[in-house]
């Protein structure tokens, strides 16, 4: 009986051609797994062309609701923004891919996990990391990193020599990542910081600024404890959500980003991202943040979301700090609740009001008009204290 190689399969071409890739070179029965993390896909002929290609088994697993609800949202109740920039898209859905793929491993007995990321990038590791940490005896597979194969012409001509011919669409100049959060751009002209991207080509999901709405659109986005509920007093759940403001930002040009940032391998790499409903959804929470949370437990949450934003990028998502860090955030979300109204025109999210039970926000004391709470007398002794080692300082200064 032969061995077992989970594949996590896309139905691209790399991918297709990594299963007669496998059979070749290991003589494996190669199982393609194809993960639903909500992107636009034709699962149907995933399927059909992993049988073509070679596969002896094929299965669709649905993570939709998952990397929401267990990924997405933990991530933004914890304000994680990778270099104070991008939300994290590709690198939340990584984990929970590499998860089924451990899944589908236990069910079928396999010893062995393929993947088709690049030995350049970092999803490489991401996975790895997810498959080390949750199935340790698991052995991977990562053909980029061994065979010889350079381009995408070569791939074909593999394909070719294995009697496989597959009618693989024009292919886009750019290399996208797309899921139910954003969707990313790469390569091409894009490679080239110095030149503004032409987002009329790059652009899936965002209209540009010259086309947006031409009249502004007021939300409200309830939140229950740091957790998007509702849009405009209509419950919906975290998926839902995310749709319904994924079309609302993007047609008002919000959500798109343009960033250099530091991969985890070492260099440098230029992207565009388009993260309409997360943006929306990030801003919002911060902003009901600053109503309910206290000044400690704020200031120190922003320390603590670089941590996290890191160790997601990082792909060390099942660690005992990104839990811990986690738990930290749960505790200061129990106050997170309330509305917050939003208004949206031409890329800008400009805040019309927030709303909360838990408000820390006291009129009666933060008011410049007369009050009886508040004794102005107070702030004197205050000052003296708080300003007492800088007083000291000054004067020891003074004799030198």
């Amino acid at each position: 009986m032969k061995e077992k190689v989970i594949l996590a399969y896309s139905g691209g071409l790399d991918t297709s051609v990594i299963i007669p890739w496998l059979k070749e070179n290991y003589d494996y029965d190669v199982i393609a797994v194809a993960v639903n993390v909500g992107q636009t896909e034709d699962f149907k002929a995933i399927e059909e062309k992993a049988y073509l290609t070679g596969a002896s088994k094929f299965y669709l697993v649905d993570k939709v609701h998952e990397f929401v609800e267990e990924y997405i949202f933990p991530t933004l109740k914890a304000g994680a923004i990778y270099e104070n920039k991008y939300l994290l898209g590709t690198s939340m859905a990584r984990p929970v891919i590499g998860k089924a793929l451990v899944e589908v491993a236990h069910i079928e007995g396999a010893k062995y996990i393929a993947h088709g990321a690049t030995g350049k990038g970092n999803d490489q590791v991401r996975f790895e990391l997810a498959i080390k940490a949750l199935d340790p005896s698991l052995k991977i597979i990562a053909p980029w990193r061994i065979w010889d194969i350079k381009s995408r012409e070569e791939e074909i001509e593999y394909l070719e020599k294995n009697g496989i011919t597959l009618p693989f669409h024009k292919k886009s100049p750019y290399s996208r990542d797309e899921n139910l959060f954003h969707v990313s751009h790469e390569g091409f002209d894009l490679e080239c910081p110095s030149k503004e991207p032409n987002y009329e080509n790059v652009l899936q999901w965002v209209k540009t600024l010259e086309v947006a709405n031409e009249k502004s659109e007021y939300i409200n986005i309830e939140f229950v404890k740091g957790v998007p509920v509702a849009i405009n007093g209509e419950k919906m759940s975290g998926v839902e959500i995310i749709k319904q403001l994924n079309k609302i930002g993007g047609n008002h040009g919000i959500g798109v980003l343009d960033m250099v940032e530091n991969r985890l391998v070492g260099m440098k790499s230029r992207g565009v991202y388009e993260t309409p409903g997360g943006t929306i959804l990030f801003f919002a929470h911060e902003e009901l943040e600053r109503l309910c949370l206290d000044k400690d437990t704020y200031q120190e949450k922003i320390k603590l979301s670089h941590d996290f934003s890191k160790l997601v990028y990082n792909g060390q998502w099942f660690t005992t700090l990104r839990k811990a860090i986690t738990a930290f955030v749960d505790v200061t979300q129990e106050f997170v609740t309330g509305e917050v109204k939003l208004k949206l025109y031409k890329g800008n999210i400009i805040l019309a009001g927030t709303t909360s039970p838990f408000t820390l926000y006291s009129e009666e004391y933060s008011t410049f008009e007369k009050d009886s709470v508040y004794n102005q007398k107070d702030a004197e002794g205050f000052i003296n204290l708080f300003g007492l080692p800088i007083k000291i300082e000054a004067l020891l200064r003074k004799n030198f």
